[in-house]
């Protein structure tokens, strides 16, 4: 299998927060991460079905207009008693006009609508979840590498805590009795879905 050396690794996003956060955790390996933003690369429609689909759709976008290898990641939650969804659309469940007709995301009428869809199944619903999260590796020659992560618990409501982002008000990790809003950063990062696929990417490029 190839493997990732010191040098430099396009990371398949526009977004300068999320450049910064994955490049903080390769730059211990030698690795220099530039962003596709940075580089003028081209964002492809996320046309997959699943995670792993979207992750590899991005990290082979960037791979063959650079021809550097791509880093690109997807992830979202998935609900049980709503068959999985939100899944690859958790962001879209977001998404709506604002007053002045640019687009923008509402995160509280995202939860809500997890939550009125739970409602509708009755008092004894299964409100276990679980964040996912993809990364998935592409080099020019066609060559690819995915890791999947998790991070199992269960929603509440209503929303608590001022951390985080997205659904984390309402999403309780497996073992704590807080949601991933009202702990401390550094022990969400310690047990997300993020940190779990990179730990597993981490073995496998840069281990022994």
């Amino acid at each position: 299998m190839k493997r990732l050396g010191s040098g430099s690794l396009v990371i398949a996003t526009h977004n300068a927060g999320k450049l910064r956060e994955i490049g903080a955790l390769l730059e211990p390996y030698g690795v220099k991460c530039l962003s596709a933003g940075s580089l003028g690369l081209p964002e492809p429609a996320e046309t997959g079905s699943t995670f792993v689909e979207n992750a590899l759709i991005k990290a082979r976008a960037s791979a063959e207009a650079s021809g550097m290898a791509a880093l690109a990641d997807d992830s979202g939650l998935s609900v049980a008693a709503l068959d999985g969804r939100p899944g690859v659309y958790t962001a879209d469940w977001a998404e709506r006009q604002w007053f002045e007709g640019e687009p923008g995301r509402d995160w509280f009428m995202a939860m809500g609508k997890v939550e009125g869809m739970l409602r509708e199944r009755g008092d004894d619903v299964d409100r276990s979840a679980a964040f996912h999260c993809v990364l998935a590796i592409a080099w020019p020659d066609g060559e690819y590498a995915v890791y999947e992560g998790i991070a199992p618990g269960s929603l509440t409501w209503p929303p608590r805590g001022e951390m985080g982002f997205g659904y984390d008000p309402v999403f309780v990790p497996e073992g704590l009795d807080q949601t991933f809003a009202e702990i401390a950063p550094e022990e969400k990062h310690r047990i997300s879905h993020r940190a779990d696929a990179f730990a597993k990417l981490v073995a496998e490029q840069f281990g022994s």
